[in-house]
């Protein structure tokens, strides 16, 4: 899910190992974290930091730069002479009207709010958008000021306390999507603002659904920022309010479920717990399999088709090459019906043929994920680091196929 902006970077007479100190204590990581997450120890980092050790290749840097979600590679190794920007894109032109919607006050409005069941047909055809659009960033950030006026308009305006529920709903939902469009630009306090908005909303409403959602929208903002803990107890709290309702749940609640079943495994291999991660996606699959063969949740995009990718990002996280690209080639990323996710799937394949040391497949990889929506790849750090690694490659036909694709991405200039 959203990778938060980095902190403003030191001087750029700070020494190497001091800026991965300083960047490393502001993502809350200690040494040995910082450090088995590299394979490394916490002593190599403790050295690093120190001077103790020279400036690891780029291969390690771009992975410590993963791991400290900095903005722009510079702000890590201090060059100012080469600035990649790396985990979170460019701000969006769309941004900026977006934001003046969410902080609107609008305590005085002058107009009458739009009937729920118009703002449900919009909200709809703005996810239909979101899964079917190249640009979908583009296409959502011009539908969502005036959906989130509207729906804040509604909240407001309702007369009864279940119309009130119901806005307070559909409103929660519309701060999912703003939260997808957020997610990976430089506005890291609005990403937080909007999940905050969410989840009261959701609680406000009383609606299953809207809660479930809120909070695996809020799962992904802390595991991002590797507060793994949060996002555990988020996810918990949320299932066990959910289980008791699932005999008789509708499909999206159940579908919700299952969503926040695999986010606990996800963080569970982010946290390289092997046997915990692998044990919440058996059960997030038993789960999907209550679903109809072709169900798509709309939002999480969990069903049945989904299960083969989220193989492949457990393996991935936990960082097993060979398994990764096995789940790889057993995932068929075409039953994926969503732009977007299908090219998250093709990047998490990509970085399986990485691990398992086939960088060609890993671009070309790249290349389809591009093709099916190049609005996900752009704003993707996963991808910027094998693009940029492989442009240093010493294969110059791997470094000319790396540098092109870095152009069409938009981190390298034609």
């Amino acid at each position: 899910m959203s990778r938060d902006a980095s902190p403003e970077p030191p001087a750029t007479s700070v020494a190497f190992g001091q800026r991965v100190k300083i960047l490393r204590t502001r993502r809350g990581l200690t040494r040995e974290q910082f450090g088995g997450l590299l394979g490394k120890s916490g002593s190599w980092t403790r050295a690093i930091e120190e001077g103790r050790l020279k400036t690891p290749g780029l291969e390690t840097v771009l992975r410590m730069a993963d791991l400290l979600h900095v903005r722009d590679l510079s702000d890590l190794t201090g060059d100012q002479s080469v600035r990649v920007a790396l985990f979170t894109g460019p701000g969006h032109a769309r941004l900026a009207a977006v934001k003046a919607s969410v902080d609107a006050l609008a305590l005085a409005p002058t107009r009458a709010a739009p009937p729920t069941a118009h703002l449900r047909a919009r909200l709809d055809q703005a996810w239909a958008a979101r899964h079917c659009a190249p640009d979908h960033r583009t296409v959502i950030g011009d539908l969502l000021p005036d959906l989130i006026r509207d729906a804040q308009l509604a909240v407001r305006q309702a007369d009864t306390g279940a119309d009130r529920r119901a806005a307070q709903a559909l409103l929660g939902e519309v701060f999912a999507l703003t939260q997808f469009f957020v997610a990976y630009q430089p506005d890291a306090p609005l990403l937080w603002r909007v999940a905050d908005r969410g989840m009261v909303a959701a609680q406000d409403s009383e609606d299953p659904h809207a809660i479930g959602v809120a909070a695996w929208m809020a799962a992904q903002a802390h595991r991002e920022r590797a507060h793994f803990d949060a996002a555990d107890a988020v996810t918990g709290e949320a299932l066990a309010f959910l289980r008791p309702l699932l005999p008789d749940a509708a499909e999206g609640v159940v579908a919700i479920a299952g969503a926040l079943t695999y986010e606990a495994g996800y963080t569970a291999a982010r946290r390289a717990r092997t046997g915990t991660a692998w044990r919440y996606w058996d059960q997030a699959r038993e789960i999907a399999s209550r679903l109809a063969p072709g169900y798509f949740h709309p939002i999480t995009s969990f069903g049945q088709a989904i299960m083969g990718a989220h193989a492949v990002t457990i393996a991935v996280e936990l960082r097993a090459g060979g398994e990764s690209v096995r789940q790889a080639s057993a995932a068929d990323a075409g039953t994926i019906p969503s732009r977007p996710r299908r090219a998250r799937h093709r990047i998490e394949e990509a970085r399986a043929y990485q691990l398992d040391g086939q960088p060609e497949v890993a671009l070309a990889t790249l290349e389809k994920a591009h093709a099916a929506a190049p609005d996900t790849i752009a704003y993707n750090g996963y991808a910027k680091t094998i693009i940029l690694e492989e442009a240093e490659s010493r294969v110059s036909q791997r470094r000319r196929r790396a540098s092109e694709l870095a152009v069409k991405v938009g981190i390298l200039a034609a």
